[in-house]
């Protein structure tokens, strides 16, 4: 497996773990029965726990495009240093977003963010 391909599935990875703290955070805040229905009447998540709901939902926006951007580097044989450098800065950017934005700090979640958005941008520029 190409280093590309590993870093992606640690951010499949991460983005499971995201999941799991949002559905904690969930059942901690409107309780198991409530998360077990149809949600039809929950009431909207605050705090940590809507937080962490934002958090994964900014993740799952973005990590399709990480997808397919590693996913057509492989097939056209277009993985490099760049490539592999995008990878990372895509995956420690979305660790540091998720962590941040957990912690409730704007400005700086919006830094690593956009590291992580750089990376997918020089891995797109490998394949154009």
């Amino acid at each position: 497996m190409t280093p590309d391909l590993t870093i992606l599935i640690w951010a499949v990875a991460l983005t499971f773990v995201e999941v799991l703290v949002a559905a904690l955070g969930a059942q901690l805040q409107v309780g198991v029965g409530a998360l077990a229905g149809n949600r039809e009447e929950v009431p909207p998540l605050t705090g940590f726990a809507g937080r962490a709901q934002r958090a994964h939902r900014n993740m799952l926006e973005n990590l399709p495009l990480f997808i397919a951007l590693v996913l057509v580097a492989q097939v056209a044989g277009r993985t490099n240093a760049m490539t592999l450098l995008g990878a990372q800065l895509f995956f420690w950017g979305r660790l540091a977003h998720w962590l941040i934005y957990l912690a409730g700090i704007p400005w700086l979640r919006t830094l690593a963010w956009l590291i992580s958005v750089v990376g997918m941008i020089l891995i797109f520029r490998e394949l154009i």
